[in-house]
């Protein structure tokens, strides 16, 4: 038997939405699952590989104020897909939240954020940047009321951070190891 959704109710329509289903298992087994929808995402870290540093953000996260009372973690530029194209909002988002204006994007991978719970595919990016590229303050948008502080921070501290739990973001967890293993001379001794 095909594993099939059979009944589906929204039980919130927000910024996101929160369905309820009825899942037909392979089986055919029935059981009830809750599905949170908002749409994929993007993510990317901006490094300038010359002076040996990347543009993290922080920000108020009411999930995370609320589970552990401490309102923000170091985390990269994200935002949900507006458009077709993941690689310009990678671009519009990291322009709106850090002040840079990146061009060459690469796609790290496109992931399910949490599978047993949200529809939420992001896609995830490296961007390499310099001095010339930083177009204003960023900061996010006001009218989000987002409240983003942008910071360079060293290679190697940021390494530090994932490595003693300072950095907690999975996105920047991600995308900093896959910084590692792809320019493994960034880090460390020059």
């Amino acid at each position: 038997m095909t594993p099939a959704i059979t009944a589906l109710e929204t039980v919130h329509d927000g910024w996101a939405k929160m369905f309820v289903a009825r899942v037909r298992t392979a089986s055919g087994q029935e059981m009830r699952r809750e599905i949170e929808h908002h749409g994929d995402a993007v993510a990317v870290l901006p490094y300038d590989p010359e002076r040996r540093v990347a543009t993290v953000i922080r920000q108020l996260r009411a999930p995370v104020l609320h589970q552990v009372g401490a309102g923000d973690i170091a985390e990269v530029a994200a935002g949900l897909l507006e458009s077709d194209d993941p690689a310009e909002c990678a671009r519009r988002e990291a322009l709106e939240e850090t002040g840079l204006a990146l061009g060459q994007l690469e796609l790290v991978a496109t992931v399910w954020t949490m599978p047993g719970i949200s529809t939420e595919r992001m896609h995830l990016y490296l961007a390499p940047y310099g001095p010339a590229d930083r177009q204003g303050p960023g900061g996010g948008l006001a009218s989000e009321m987002e409240e983003v502080h942008a910071e360079e921070v060293s290679l190697d501290e940021l390494a530090r951070w994932s490595q003693d739990g300072r950095l907690a973001d999975v996105k920047a967890l991600v995308l900093l190891q896959a910084l590692q293993l792809r320019r493994p001379d960034l880090f460390g001794a020059s």
